[in-house]
């Protein structure tokens, strides 16, 4: 039998440097061979359950299923509809339509959940699964909320579970031979990053629905609405255009970000921002006018962030770019040379050079393309050739604080607060300030008082310089719904 590797507790910022990954076919070593006598053997299967099992939530549950080790035996979808592939794929597992009947019913049977819902009800879910000592996989971005992330992020250390969120060019390739290009130095102090995405592909800058549909049957849309206050069902919502309301989604921020911005976060050496500030098209649709706050994301939008480093150098400028904005094209790239890919980018600007990437950090690549074959960079760091589920399904085998996941919430919770500053600057460039004369919304913005940089108090998770902003940091969840 394998022996389990020894687990070493670093900083999020070196593990990918020094911290070995949980290795290939991990195969379980009774806790009594490792720790003595009184050590109840584990189990030979690690139970899950899926809280959205349709779309993503499906092909989640399906590659932890391909290890040997899984069983799924519950599912919970407030939709019928979709949820009926993983209905026919398991169908020895239990079904529910309210994740908190599941928990309660099936918490016994249960020994790890994964949450794939929109991103409003992430944060509950996976809250009272942990509290119940499973372990979990929440799919990107981590939570809706920046309090949300802070609060799952303690929680996987206080009930000492494994955790990953569901970025899966965190476990790549290519985020880690980024690194190892960094690491030599050849493009010397980052200072700039540019990050782009051609998201958002969904309706966006749209008039809050004043129709009310009727309900598909299947559906059960008290449940779908979970945290969120109760309003008429619209066919505006569902099934994939929840992204774009500010309600239910994040945005292009919040569903590309996790992906395109994991290398800055990973491989540069910065935590939270200190300050944020946006720009948003006014090329809004239909009669399309902001009230009291945002309900639908803007078409596009530019963010910019300042993170100081945390080795005392100075700052890092970090530029998020949405809805097909594009970065100025850097010189050293040619007119007919692809800038990113289909998806997005990231480009590294350093004192001594330029590192791009594509979105997942896929195919990172020196600047001019020629240095490339020049230029040969030893593999120094660790992979995850079970790639990025199965690594979690070996965690939870392993047991807490035996193996290591690529984006565990110490490193998923923070990173998210970084990328949901973003939509907190979104919202409150919307704020109007309600003694001005003029409120109409083509009167030349000067009403909007929100159009400012915010100054971030990170540790207490709160603007300092702008108020109104705070309301935009954790909502006000539905009765029925709490960490608790």
């Amino acid at each position: 039998m394998a022996k389990k590797r020894p687990y070493h507790k670093n900083s999020r910022r070196n593990f990918l440097k020094n911290t070995s990954l949980a290795a290939t076919g991990f195969m379980i070593v009774p806790r009594h061979v490792l720790g003595g006598q009184g050590y109840i053997p584990p189990s030979d299967k690690l139970n899950i359950a899926g809280i959205g099992v349709g779309g993503k939530g499906h092909s989640d549950l399906t590659s932890f299923a391909e290890s040997p080790n899984v069983n799924i035996v519950s599912l919970c979808d407030v939709d019928d509809r979709l949820a009926v592939r993983s209905r026919e794929a398991f169908p020895r597992a239990s079904y529910y339509a309210d994740f908190r009947e599941m928990l309660e019913k099936e918490g016994k049977n249960i020994d790890a959940v994964s949450v794939s819902t929109p991103d409003h009800n992430h944060a509950v879910p996976a809250y009272q699964a942990m509290a119940m000592g499973k372990h979990v996989y929440v799919q990107k971005p981590l939570t809706h909320d920046i309090w949300e992330a802070r609060m799952l992020t303690e929680a996987a250390k206080k009930f000492k579970v494994v955790t990953q969120m569901g970025n899966q060019g965190a476990s790549g390739e290519g985020v880690r031979k980024m690194k190892e290009i960094y690491n030599t130095g050849i493009i010397g102090e980052v200072h700039t990053v540019k990050c782009w995405t051609n998201r958002a592909i969904w309706p966006q800058a749209l008039q809050t629905p004043t129709k009310k549909d009727k309900i598909p049957k299947g559906l059960n849309w008290d449940l779908w609405l979970g945290t969120a206050a109760m309003r008429d069902y619209n066919d505006a919502y569902l099934p994939f255009d929840w992204r774009g309301w500010s309600d239910f989604g994040t945005g292009a921020l919040g569903d590309m970000a996790c992906h395109i911005m994991d290398p800055v976060y990973r491989i540069l050496p910065i935590l939270y921002p200190t300050q944020v500030e946006c720009s948003v098209s006014d090329s809004f649709s239909g009669n399309f006018q902001y009230k009291d706050y945002p309900k639908s994301f803007p078409n596009s939008s530019k963010i910019h962030l300042k993170y100081p480093r945390t080795d005392g150098k100075g700052n890092i400028k970090v530029t998020w770019m949405d809805g097909g904005l594009l970065p100025e094209r850097p010189e050293e790239l040619g007119d007919n040379e692809a800038l990113g890919n289909w998806d997005g980018g990231v480009l590294f600007i350093g004192t001594k050079g330029k590192l791009m990437a594509d979105c997942y950090g896929a195919n990172p690549r020196l600047l001019p393309l020629s240095l490339n074959e020049q230029f040969e960079v030893e593999e120094t760091l660790p992979r995850v050739p079970e790639g990025h589920y199965l690594q979690w399904v070996n965690a939870c085998m392993a047991g807490y604080g035996n193996a290591e996941t690529s984006s565990s919430f110490d490193y998923a919770g923070p990173f998210t607060e970084s990328i949901l500053i973003g939509n907190l600057a979104l919202k409150a460039y919307f704020e109007v300030d309600p003694k001005a004369e003029n409120k109409g919304f083509w009167s030349g913005g000067g009403q909007y008082y929100g159009r400012k940089r915010l100054q971030w108090d990170a540790k207490n998770m709160k603007v300092t310089n702008f108020e109104p902003a705070n309301k935009y940091v954790k909502r006000t969840y539905r009765e029925g719904y709490s960490m608790g």
